[in-house]
């Protein structure tokens, strides 16, 4: 084997024992955009698997909407899937609804936004409590030195990852940055529209807000609301899209936080072949890094 360069060849492999697998990927909907280029990537990277016997549907579900979302976790049966991947809203439901996926021994992912580990088998994405501290010490630096209040916009504290990071955030400007204030966060529901309004609405009525923090999506509605200020406060963003890259070279907006979707993809669909096969796997090497760009290291 090693003098003919033998490598395993897992499509033949599976194909030879008569396994295929299918799995399930539950997605937000919407105009989010890092959600739509995840879905893409999710497609893309499962279209490379189909010769190996490996099949991923996907569903879109209204996003922070824990009934719709525990529905679809509900009616999930064995013979139908091999494993099921999704973005977490946290609430008794969608845990109920996970335990008995989890009785039926199905292995479930989390993605993006996670739930207690004992609850699912991995979870795919950046650790969002670092992604806040990370946040909150750029924005700290950005403000050089400036007293006053950081607007805070989130889609919805019902998922864990914006709860994590508005947490990390608190923690470094209260330690690091005594001088600034975190508000409460602006819940937008990831709204272009939502956001834009309820951002102009504080505005008008807290002056002494010098920084901005915007930890999930909807972020047209927020440089759209920022746009009518004399002067643009400084501004930390997540995800990498057309749209954040234009404001950064635009200097609309100063840094961007980013979780890699196609890592993601891969991580979720490679882990849920290793469950299903009952096979090891390096969580490390499944892994999603915090990435930081601002307008000079644009990929």
């Amino acid at each position: 084997m090693r003098s003919l360069d033998y490598v395993r060849n897992a499509a033949a492999a599976n194909l030879s024992r008569g396994r295929s697998f299918r799995f399930l990927f539950l997605l937000p909907s919407g105009a989010n955009s890092f959600m739509r280029l995840l879905e893409k990537e999710v497609v893309a990277y499962s279209g490379m698997l189909a010769a190996e016997g490996v099949e991923v549907v996907v569903r879109i579900v209204p996003p922070f909407d824990e009934g719709a979302l525990r529905q679809e976790l509900m009616v999930i049966q064995p013979d139908q899937f091999d494993g099921v991947a999704f973005v977490a809203v946290d609430s008794p439901g969608v845990r109920e609804a996970v335990r008995l996926l989890r009785e039926r021994k199905l292995p479930v992912v989390t993605l993006v936004s996670d739930l207690p580990s004992d609850l699912r088998a991995h979870f795919i994405g950046i650790n969002n409590i670092w992604a806040g501290r990370t946040a909150a010490g750029l924005l700290g630096r950005f403000c050089g030195g400036a007293s006053g209040r950081i607007a805070v916009v989130a889609g919805s504290m019902v998922v864990q990852d914006h709860a994590e990071r508005y947490l990390g955030f608190q923690q470094v400007l209260g330690a690091d940055f005594p001088s600034l204030k975190a508000l409460p966060p602006i819940e937008a529901l990831d709204d272009a529209s939502t956001a834009e309004r309820l951002l102009t609405q504080l505005l008008s009525t807290a002056p002494d807000i010098v920084g901005v923090y915007s930890i999930g999506a909807g972020n047209r509605g927020v440089v759209a609301a920022l746009e009518r200020l004399d002067t643009l406060p400084p501004i930390v963003v997540h995800e990498l899209t057309e749209h954040s890259r234009g404001w950064l070279l635009s200097g609309k907006i100063d840094a961007v936080i980013r979780q890699d979707p196609a890592r993601e993809a891969r991580s979720a669909v490679r882990t849920l072949v290793a469950l299903s096969n009952g096979k090891p796997f390096h969580k490390d090497e499944n892994c999603v890094g915090i990435e930081i760009f601002l307008r000079d290291n644009l990929p």
